[in-house]
């Protein structure tokens, strides 16, 4: 089958490759150690150098003695021999096979397992070794992972060159075939090496060992010393370095881009959604730090990832409650002159035994969810404890999270009595967010609009509240407050504003959106596109006819980018949609069911197309096909009746 658009032929316009043949070339870690000897020891003993593996017996920590693991679905053996590991489990026609195991991901709480599947697919099981309790477990043990589902282990969500390599490695290229279905995949590196965080070396190397013959004009964007010089010292400069990988995040290239390039041009990050955060921004799902970190005062004040964590072994650099009084203390830091000095680490101010766990600020500052079963990640947000929200909106907080014997009514009288004239008493942006996802109204677009004005909000809130008015409809915003959000100084403000007024009158439409068609950012660039694909062009005068051409070209190779992702094949059928293409819409969404059949949506779709353009036995055939794969959706089987009578 043809991927879908490999020509994207609702642009007609060209694809242009994006690489820069002046940046110099990877070395390797192996030629950081005699310079930086300190710095490589302590980078190899970190997760980064351990994130990607062999599976060597040093290596692979599983027990693979012919042990077993039974599930509800399948049984799993996992054995080992003089030519390797051996793991054995269903296939995709859901037949036992024995798979050799090639590589390793992670060091500790868990380790994963990558078994090569055909074409290039490196693909991750759904069963892990717990390296803490030293035992096997199966990851989604309440889904349904059996053969046929689309989150079955062999399928796109469990694909490690989509959706996990790029920040296992070094200068990671997917190299997918979408004709093929076949991945080429190469890296510098498996591993997070000294070059993912430094860039690539050959110009630095050189400068090492003489200065005098570096040649800078060869080379773009490098230091004197032959690093890129897309990295600086500043915090922000430091975050964005490290935001690339520990982010939720939808990436807009299908290879690493340069250590140190702009989050914002090559990464969409996910805003305060639900399902992914609480109404009160608390980590729900897996987030991975930045989204609950630029919530917080401290990435505000300009505090950084390098404050607490050592950048080469990635722990952090004090102990205990050590790490947070080395600011948060009576002397205060002069870094961060609006710290109130005052003593913390006091049971005046925590009220709990010192040196008990409760004592310790992390419990109540960064409570800890438990991923993947058994590796637990702390929040970043460094949030106030605030039971009262847990009394009105179903949230969790940190102290019924240890005093689990105690109500939420407790934790709230509890924080009003140690602290009454607490936060407790502040407004908070939870109550219009939960409202939005629950029980949408007037008064809830007003609240909304009203958090996304106020400047004193993280930048992520504020554009999560615009997010947030999609539940109550883009014309709750005035033409004024609109122009307001797009001419915002963060991108993500304008690109959730981009988005949310797609579905106003095309006239107001093109005239909001088109200034942002040439937006420094690619983010806010990208969605505009989306926005005015339908837009005459000859409408518009030349210099946004441009600068329509060059964001529409910026989308079509990021939809290209990600061909192997069913959700992105559901993006580009809904364009396709908009561009009134049925041809290509009909390819996008058959696409994207054959990764995942439980995609009811673009089942949907695909009948409904079948069915405007007269093939009622096309349309009636797809729909059993996808009640075939699920056979108790509601949805599914009224259009099914609809179609029979």
């Amino acid at each position: 089958m043809l991927l879908l658009f490999t020509t994207l032929l609702f642009f007609c316009l060209p694809v242009f490759a994006n690489d820069n043949p002046t940046h110099p070339e990877y070395v390797g870690s192996e030629q950081c150690k005699s310079c930086h000897e300190t710095q490589y020891e302590n980078w190899q003993k970190s997760h980064h150098s351990e994130a990607w593996l062999t599976a060597s017996p040093q290596n692979t920590l599983g027990d693979f003695n012919n042990k077993s693991l039974e599930t509800t679905n399948i049984s799993y053996l996992f054995t080992q021999d003089n030519e390797g590991f051996f793991i054995s489990l269903d296939n995709q026609q859901g037949e036992l096979q024995r798979y050799p195991v090639l590589f390793t991901a992670g060091i500790t709480p868990l380790q994963q397992y990558l078994i090569d599947t055909g074409n290039g697919k490196l693909q991750v099981p759904d069963v892990a070794w717990d390296v803490i309790n030293k035992r096997w477990f199966h990851l989604y043990p309440e889904q349904d992972t059996s053969a046929g589902n689309g989150m079955h282990w062999t399928g796109s969500y469990k694909n490690w060159n989509a959706r996990c390599a790029e920040c296992h490695a070094t200068d990671f290229k997917k190299n997918y075939d979408p004709k093929q279905k076949a991945y080429h995949s190469t890296q510098s590196e498996i591993g997070v090496g000294c070059e993912a965080c430094h860039g690539p070396g050959q110009a630095h190397l050189q400068w090492a060992e003489k200065p005098a013959a570096v040649n800078r004009g060869r080379w773009s964007d490098v230091t004197k010393s032959g690093l890129p010089d897309t990295f600086t010292k500043e915090p922000s400069s430091i975050i964005n370095l490290c935001s690339g990988c520990h982010s939720r995040r939808e990436a807009f290239n299908a290879d690493s881009p340069l250590p140190g390039s702009d989050f914002d041009n090559n990464y969409r990050l996910s805003l305060l959604t639900d399902g992914q955060y609480f109404a009160d921004g608390q980590i729900h799902d897996e987030v991975y730090v930045l989204g609950s970190f630029k919530q917080s005062k401290m990435y505000q004040r300009g505090v950084s990832c390098l404050n607490c964590h050592d950048a080469h072994s990635y722990q952090v650099k004090l102990q205990g409650n050590q790490l947070c009084t080395q600011c948060h203390s009576p002397q205060g830091k002069p870094d961060f002159p609006s710290l109130s000095k005052k003593n913390y680490d006091s049971d005046e101010h925590h009220f709990h035994r010192v040196d008990s766990e409760g004592a310790q600020c992390v419990a109540c500052h960064m409570p800890a969810r438990n991923y993947m079963l058994v590796d637990s990640r702390r929040d970043h947000s460094f949030k106030i404890p605030r039971p009262d929200l847990s009394l009105k909106f179903t949230i969790p907080n940190a102290c019924t999270g240890c005093h689990q014997d105690k109500t939420d009514q407790w934790a709230a009288d509890s924080i009003q009595q140690h602290y009454p004239q607490g936060r407790h008493l502040q407004p908070h942006f939870a109550e219009a967010f939960y409202t939005a996802r629950t029980k949408p109204g007037f008064s809830t677009a007003k609240q909304l609009l009203n958090i996304a004005s106020d400047l004193e909000q993280a930048e992520i809130v504020r554009a999560s509240a615009v997010d947030h008015l999609r539940y109550v409809g883009a014309n709750n915003g005035s033409r004024e407050q609109l122009q307001k959000f797009l001419q915002d100084t963060s991108p993500l403000v304008r690109s959730a504003t981009v988005r949310l007024i797609r579905q106003t009158r095309p006239e107001l439409l093109v005239e909001l959106t088109t200034p942002l068609l040439a937006d420094e950012n690619r983010i806010v660039r990208v969605d505009a596109a989306i926005g005015l694909l339908s837009t005459d062009l000859q409408t518009l005068p030349a210099d946004q006819q441009t600068a329509l051409g060059n964001a529409s070209r910026e989308l079509q190779q990021s939809l290209l980018n990600r061909a192997d992702f069913p959700e992105n094949q559901l993006v580009t059928g809904g364009i396709a949609l908009t561009m009134k293409n049925l041809p290509a819409a009909k390819q996008a969404f058959s696409e994207a069911v054959n990764m995942d059949p439980q995609l009811v949506q673009a089942w949907r779709i695909l009948a409904l197309i079948q069915a405007a353009q007269g093939d009622n036995e096309g349309s009636r055939a797809t729909l059993q096909q996808a009640l075939t794969h699920n056979p108790d959706n509601e949805i599914l089987s009224v259009l099914m009746q609809q179609t029979a009578e």
